[in-house]
């Protein structure tokens, strides 16, 4: 048996329970082993029942005196046991767990934790945890050892669930297996790197069964270093690589020209668009090729840069590769970088699944399309890459087995503190236009309660009348029986048009729509065919309509303050004032406080960073971080670590850039990558 033994292989582990194990993406003793606790119950203060206060977390040990399942009017099933400590009589209540009468037999010996209640003037705890004392006894003979508890009486681990796979199953799975592997797991960290720091193998054995809080933190530490660690060492490794590759065709560039260009434009640039500009021409004149990520809000004229880019790359007579995530978002910058381009006598052509046509275009915009292999597009100086996350198996793909390079830029609009930006993407130089153009007028916000829901109606209602267009985003398409509180698009788009604003002319876009039904609803509501445009959070990148000036958000606590901030900026894109309504059903205090935020701050940075001080790096990311490794533990939140990590990864890079001095982190690092970005 070693890590890489399958589930399957366990005692007691059918073709149910894999399937259930897999949706929590387990399938080896690796996974189950790295499937750590989210927190822990601290059980550790053994008293007597009569020495318990009422409220007070609690380890008693006593003997079952009588147990019995109850049957309710609702069905429901209580089994109830009285249990006592030699002390006073307790009742334990357990809900739904019918099983345990024949589990736990009358005259058993048992350790419980839980939290003494009072219920009828009798002393009372629900849902205690327990286990049998004799599990607790040492075993008799040569190979006795003292056995710990697992659920009861210390720090329990509590894990993420799903049916049947309880934290209880995961303690008691996770203490058959680890014993039986924790000495074949290599420590990847050279002693250079790990100092002070846990072995792994201990690290991981006090993770899942702590003797206290410091063995918790301690844990956590070594194991958060390791997550933050691999990322650094393989951006910057990435970063090592990139840059001994020579340029496809050094670029000249003229001043001139580019004054033409900027003297043609319809507007200003900014001074924080004047600023990077500069960062990426001193880039284009190095002799290894350009990898670089913009960052900029919705709206802060990252495009106009780019294309200023491809002029430029045009001047040196190569061609421009621009590359979106959707096709609505490859329409809308076709349209853009036409008519910033056409005026100059550039030819700009389109590449999606719905139309093609990039004859000798100059400039090709398009989907990831834009990099099969049955697509061959010659003399390319410089690849575009709009919102980057939804990036990186093509951009491999596209340069495997290629000597040579274009100049990258890559484009966001998801706003990522700088700390996370620089580990995350430490492979990419940084760039970020943090300036709004002077005529931009902020968008007002307002949390809405449940008691206006009517009055922001009318108001909706009132501002359609006077020809402005309005979204309505949902966070599902359908109803969804496990999350009861989330409204849905389908559901809303029929609840408005039958019974609130009967009146007015209403859209649906989803992610569920094909390209063509996304594109015709889409031309519609462009072509102000449609009031209002129901949709999901599709509409996130890619939609720009000038005369949209309403975004109502519903079950808006079920986004991400960063989430929020990028779908209030679908509107506000023309001259006229806007509005952000965001709509909650939640009547916590915390939550509103959370959305509020938005009605006073207006900078994506800082409702990214506030993000991750309140719900953490997945609220940025998502669960798989963009693609790059799986985080578990470490936080970005936590700028000690980052920068300690950042900084081992590089010391280690300048004395041994190949790795090969360590092979088993090099080995490591192969594994999480292939992992992280398979080909």
């Amino acid at each position: 048996m070693d890590l890489h033994t399958s589930l399957s292989y366990l005692t007691g582990i059918g073709p149910s329970l894999i399937f259930k194990l897999k949706r929590l993406n387990l399938n080896t003793l690796e996974d189950l082993i790295y499937h750590f606790p989210f927190r822990y119950d601290d059980f550790s203060a053994m008293s007597t029942a009569k020495d318990t206060q009422i409220g007070q977390i609690v380890t008693l040990q006593g003997e079952i005196w009588s147990i019995k399942n109850v049957y309710t009017r609702a069905r429901k099933v209580l089994t109830q046991a009285i249990f006592n400590d030699e002390t006073t009589p307790i009742t334990l209540t357990w809900f739904n767990q019918s099983w345990l009468a024949k589990q736990i037999q009358v005259g058993d010996r048992l350790q419980i934790s839980g939290k003494m209640a009072k219920y009828k003037n009798k002393l009372s705890i629900i849902m205690p945890k327990w286990e049998k004392l004799e599990s607790l006894l040492p075993l008799r003979g040569p190979t006795a050892v003292s056995h710990q508890p697992l659920h009861t009486g210390k720090l329990v681990a509590v894990y993420p669930e799903t049916e049947k796979l309880t934290s209880r199953w995961f303690r008691t799975k996770i203490s058959q297996v680890l014993p039986q592997v924790i000495e074949k797991i290599d420590d990847p960290l050279p002693k250079i790197i790990k100092a002070d720091m846990l072995d792994l193998s201990q690290a991981l054995h006090q993770i899942h069964f702590p003797q206290n809080w410091q063995e918790v933190e301690k844990s956590r530490e070594r194991l958060g270093f390791d997550e933050l660690f691999f990322v650094s060492l393989a951006t910057q490794k990435v970063r090592l690589a990139w840059q001994k590759k020579p340029l496809i065709h050094p670029l000249k560039i003229n001043k001139l020209f580019l004054k033409e260009f900027i003297k043609k434009l319809p507007f200003e640039l900014t001074g924080a668009q004047e600023r990077v500009l500069q960062e990426i021409l001193n880039d284009l004149k190095k002799t290894h090729p350009m990898n670089r990520l913009l960052q900029g809000e919705v709206g802060s004229g990252k495009t106009v840069v780019a294309t200023l880019i491809a002029y430029l790359v045009y001047k040196n007579g190569l061609r421009t590769l621009f590359m979106a995530p959707t096709e609505i978002l490859t329409f809308q910058h076709y349209e853009t970088i036409s008519k910033l381009l056409t005026p100059f006598g550039i030819k700009v052509g389109i590449y999606t699944g719905s139309k093609k046509s990039v004859e000798s275009s100059d400039v090709i915009v398009g989907t990831h399309a834009l990099l099969s292999s049955k697509l061959n597009i010659s003399d390319v100086g410089l690849i575009i890459v709009d919102e980057q996350q939804r990036f990186g198996v093509e951009q491999r793909s596209f340069l495997r087995n290629r000597a040579k390079l274009p100049h990258f830029l890559t484009m966001t609009a998801t706003p990522i503190p700088r700390t996370v930006a620089l580990t995350l993407y430490g492979d990419l130089d940084l760039s970020v236009i943090d300036e709004l153009p002077k005529e931009r007028l902020r968008v007002k916000t307002y949390v809405v309660p449940s008691s206006k829901r009517n009055d922001a109606y009318k108001f909706i209602e009132k501002k359609i009348k006077e020809g402005d267009q309005a979204y309505v985003i949902t966070p599902l398409i359908d109803l969804s029986e496990t999350i009861q509180s989330a409204r849905a698009a389908t559901e809303e788009f029929k609840k408005l048009k039958t019974k609130v604003l009967p009146k007015l002319r209403l859209g649906l876009l989803h992610g569920r729509l094909s390209s063509k039904d996304k594109e015709k609803v889409m031309g519609e509501f462009k072509k102000d065919k449609i009031d209002i445009l129901v949709s999901t959070s599709v509409v996130e990148v890619g939609m720009d309509i000038a005369n949209a000036t309403i975004m109502v958000i519903e079950s808006a606590e079920r986004f991400g303050l960063a989430q929020l901030h990028q779908l209030r900026g679908r509107v506000g894109r023309g001259y006229k004032q806007s509005y952000c309504l965001l709509f909650s059903e939640l009547r916590d205090s915390q939550s509103i406080s959370r959305l509020k935020n938005l009605e006073k701050i207006h900078e994506g940075i800082k409702l990214a960073e506030l993000d991750l001080k309140i719900r953490g790096s997945g609220e940025i990311f998502g669960k798989k971080q963009s693609g790059r490794f799986d985080f578990k533990i470490a936080s970005f939140s936590n700028l000690t670590l980052l920068e300690k990590t950042k900084l081992a990864a590089q010391n280690l890079l300048k004395t041994n850039p190949t790795l090969d001095k360590y092979p088993l982190l090099k080995r490591k690092l192969d594994e999480l990558s292939a992992q992280a970005m398979p080909d």
